[in-house]
C-alpha cells in the first residue's frame, strides 16, 4: 500500500504534538510506500517556521530527513530546489514553484517579490521583477 500524507501528518511527526498524533505520524512515516507532495512539503515549512518557530536550520534539517527515508517518493528535484532557495537565503516554496514551472515548460519566474528574484538570479535563473502600478 502506498500512503498519500498531507501537511498535518508531516508536523506532528516533525514535532510530536501532540505526542500521541506525533508518535502515529511517525508510525506512517515508516510504512512500506509514502508519498508527500510538494504542496504539503511547503505547507509543512511555512507551519513549522510560522507556528513552531523552527530556526532556518531545523527546516533545512527536517527537509532533509524527509530526503532521507526511502521509503519516501516525492519530487526530489523540486525539494532540492526549494532547499538551495533556503541555503541562498530565499523561501522554499519560490525554489520549488521556479523548478516546477521550468518542467512544466516555463522560462522566466516573475514575482513581485524583490528577494526571491535576487536569489533565484544569482542561480541563474531568468527573472522578472513585477511592480505595482
Amino acid at each position: 500500500m502506498s500512503i498519500i500524507v498531507d501537511t498535518n501528518i508531516l508536523v506532528r511527526a516533525i514535532t510530536l504534538d501532540p505526542p500521541a498524533e506525533g508518535r502515529r505520524a511517525t508510525e506512517i512515516l515508516g510504512s512500506d510506500i509514502v508519498v508527500i507532495p510538494t504542496i504539503a512539503v511547503c505547507e509543512m515549512i511555512w507551519v513549522l517556521r510560522r507556528l513552531y518557530k523552527l530556526t532556518h536550520l531545523e527546516l533545512v534539517q527536517a527537509t532533509k530527513a524527509l530526503l532521507a527515508i526511502e521509503s519516501v517518493v516525492l519530487d526530489r528535484g523540486a525539494i532540492t530546489a526549494g532547499l538551495i532557495m533556503m541555503e541562498a537565503g530565499g523561501d522554499f516554496a519560490d525554489g520549488a514553484i521556479a523548478y516546477e514551472g521550468q518542467g512544466l515548460g516555463g522560462d522566466t519566474f516573475a514575482s513581485f517579490d524583490k528577494k526571491a528574484i535576487i536569489v533565484l538570479k544569482g542561480q541563474g535563473q531568468k527573472c522578472v521583477l513585477l511592480e505595482g502600478t
